[in-house]
């Protein structure tokens, strides 16, 4: 079993950024891909980022490309998601998610374990 907690979210204004941070408890962490999505009101949750357990894989969704940035560090147990440049339409809840098999992917279904969620807010 592994559980999710994310962390860092928060209210901040266009062009501002924002660290995410996804700590997990398991001794299998390094193991798993990690991925994070999000979900607007009224909307269904979507893909923003993954990475395999390798860091060998890596990937975006085309609307974060360039101004968000993955990354995890295993002696902590922790994925982070680095958020430059916001803009209002990246407010969301942000989930991060491990996927146990360690390829990533931007399928929700791929995914076995989901933390709480993390409010982010970008104000105009």
């Amino acid at each position: 079993q592994v559980q999710l907690v994310e962390s860092g979210g928060g209210a901040v204004q266009a062009g501002g950024s924002l660290r995410l941070s996804c700590a997990a408890s398991g001794r299998t962490f390094s193991s798993y891909a990690m991925g994070w999505f999000r979900q607007a009101p009224g909307k269904e949750r979507e893909f923003v980022a993954a990475r395999s357990w390798s860091g060998h894989n890596i990937y975006y969704t085309d609307s974060v490309k360039g101004r968000f940035t993955i990354s995890r560090d295993n002696t902590k147990n922790t994925t982070y998601l680095q958020m430059n440049s916001l803009k209002p339409e990246d407010t969301a809840v942000y989930y991060c998610a491990a996927d146990r098999w360690g390829s990533g992917s931007d399928l929700p279904s791929m995914y076995d374990y989901w933390g709480q969620g993390t409010q982010v807010t970008v104000s105009s």
